[in-house]
């Protein structure tokens, strides 16, 4: 099981006027930089928690479906399925019917239930792809306060801390990074 993303977030749950009041900034000599470290941040935050936090597209690549035909999803939350497509043994893909499949919310991480008999691929490698959109949301209001606090953090800290060979910025995370981040944490079945 290989997982892709394949559509980026169009933009960030933090935004660069936000940090540069987090961090007391009033200039724009340190904008790109700035912009730089939450994107930086937010990679690291969705990496961690196995979050998408604004909305995104993936790409799920299985060889043969999973015992039960039940598929767990490797990032949450997601929004919804776009398309399933099985590729037979000549590599063409057909895509499964809605009614073919179902996709539960419900639990964490998010699943997806096909049907017996429906789309039985080849024995090649790679030979189910499942299209689906996870995040919270298109804005960076429907990212959770905790998740874009966790960004602040990380991008604070990293910009206080950009010189090698300290202590501090040998420090792996910001004090309370990991509770925060704890809490929102996917966890793996």
């Amino acid at each position: 099981m290989t997982a892709t993303r394949v559509i980026e977030p169009a933009t960030e749950p933090v935004s660069q006027a936000e940090m540069k009041a987090h961090l007391r900034l009033t200039g724009t000599a340190e904008d790109e930089l700035v912009g730089q470290l939450i994107a930086a941040a937010r990679a690291q935050v969705e990496q961690e928690t196995r979050r998408a936090l604004i909305s995104q597209g993936w790409r799920l690549y299985l060889d043969q479906w999973p015992a039960g035909r039940v598929v767990q999803l490797p990032v949450a939350p997601v929004q919804g399925i776009s398309q399933i497509l099985v590729f037979d043994e000549d590599g063409v893909p057909n895509a499964l019917a809605e009614t073919d499949w179902r996709l539960d919310k419900s639990t964490s991480p998010a699943r997806v239930r096909v049907k017996p008999g429906a789309g039985l691929p080849s024995s090649a490698v790679m030979a189910i792809e499942i299209d689906f959109t996870a995040g919270y949301g298109a804005s960076p209001s429907d990212v959770p306060e905790t998740l874009r606090q966790s960004i602040r953090l990380l991008a604070a800290h990293w910009f206080e801390h950009r010189e090698a060979g300290t202590e501090l910025a040998m420090a792996s995370v910001p004090h309370g990074l990991d509770r925060l981040l704890a809490a929102s944490r996917v966890r793996l079945l």
